[in-house]
């Protein structure tokens, strides 16, 4: 990787981003943006949305093309290429350990590229058919992307090399006692080293192919990074249509939601087929985690175990509107309070936007505070 000015200026950008909690950048930028636009169309005739549906759908728009820019990458070095998802050439040392973690890890990967860039062209076109503005992300493919065999180059949206991966999905969703939309508590994470650096999902350059146990880290990472984003995809998208007021947008947000929490669960599943190891070039290690030990305090026993065994992947039921209800088996969170700009946080935190402009981070902004302003009409 490499470092320079450009690239410091675009640290510091970020950090202030986080800083600031999604900060705009002023005034005269916010009169301009979206918020502007989208007040300004109103419910246009023919059929047309509420400022605040359009505003929710362009929001998950862009998510869908930034959820597609990733998942491009993944395939081209370690996914399926034919004519749904061309590109690239594939990398066959990254692509083996990627199967060793599962037998059917490029299949996943080819079709998840597949729907996240069905929903992103869907969206866009719906939003015309209603008179509203699609969104654009092209003006921000600016980012190197990997130059490992394999890969087609392209400039990219987003950056799957400097991620920081919050696995604490893992306990979330095995918790009977805790749910953070009704008693917020830290989760354990499952990997702990993934939460406390900055590492690669996948190889940057044809020096990361060796030595073996450092590529399989980096498949591994990508193991991790996936489910980490479904889990909020599916999360995100049933928050949001507790404020959509037409029900044709109802339905679409409650139709593609499931669509998200299906490569969760595959690919949560998969996540726990990552094999134990060290990588020695970074000391980033994968747990055991059939060991019966908690990888965060090194404490044991039967509820360690349940916790965090490998193949206890479907949810635990646990608190949900209130502590005095029985426990029920859910999505969590799906409290829709600053529910777009905490997905635009979270996702910021991971790294994933590491090397991009101060214009990108506030047309993304822009979108979600639009989203979170929207309010369900009768």
């Amino acid at each position: 990787m490499k470092t320079n000015e450009n690239t410091i200026s675009n640290a510091s950008n970020r950090r202030r981003f986080l800083k600031t909690g999604l900060a705009v950048a002023g005034a005269a930028t916010m009169g301009t943006g979206l918020l502007a636009r989208a007040r300004a169309q109103g419910t246009s005739s023919g059929g047309g949305l509420t400022q605040g549906d359009a505003a929710i759908l362009r929001f998950l728009a862009a998510g869908e093309a930034l959820e597609a820019d990733f998942y491009t990458q993944y395939n081209e070095l370690g996914g399926i290429r034919d004519s749904e998802q061309p590109g690239g050439s594939g990398n066959p040392i990254y692509t083996h350990k990627l199967r060793k973690i599962d037998r059917n890890f490029s299949q996943y990967i080819h079709d998840i590229t597949d729907d996240e860039m069905s929903h992103r062209d869907f969206l866009n076109a719906y939003l015309v058919s209603k008179g509203a503005e699609p969104v654009d992300l092209e003006p921000y493919r600016t980012l190197q992307g990997s130059t490992a065999t394999g890969s087609s180059g392209k400039l990219r949206l987003t950056n799957l090399m400097q991620l920081t991966i919050d696995s604490s999905w893992w306990t979330r969703y095995r918790s009977g006692t805790n749910n953070p939309d009704v008693n917020p508590t830290m989760f354990e994470q499952a990997v702990p080293d993934l939460h406390k650096g900055q590492f690669t999902a996948i190889p940057r350059t044809d020096n990361d192919l060796f030595p073996e146990d450092h590529i399989q880290a980096i498949a591994n990472t990508a193991a991790f990074h996936i489910p980490t984003v479904e889990q909020g995809g599916g999360s995100l998208r049933t928050a949001l249509a507790q404020r959509a007021t037409s029900v044709e947008v109802l339905r679409l947000l409650i139709s593609m939601g499931p669509i998200e929490i299906m490569h969760f669960q595959t690919l949560s599943e998969t996540a726990g087929d990552a094999p134990p190891l060290t990588d020695p070039t970074n000391g980033l290690t994968f747990p055991n985690l059939n060991s019966s030990v908690d990888p965060n305090n090194g404490a044991t026993g039967a509820a360690v175990r349940q916790m965090f065994q490998t193949n206890l992947i479907m949810p635990e039921p646990c608190p949900f509107i209130s502590t005095s209800l029985p426990p029920c088996s859910v999505i969590r969170p799906t409290n829709t309070t600053g529910v777009a700009t905490g997905a635009l946080k979270f996702l910021t935190a991971m790294g994933l936007f590491i090397g991009q402009s101060n214009a990108f981070f506030t047309f993304l902004t822009n979108l979600a505070e639009a989203a979170d302003a929207a309010q369900r009409e009768v």
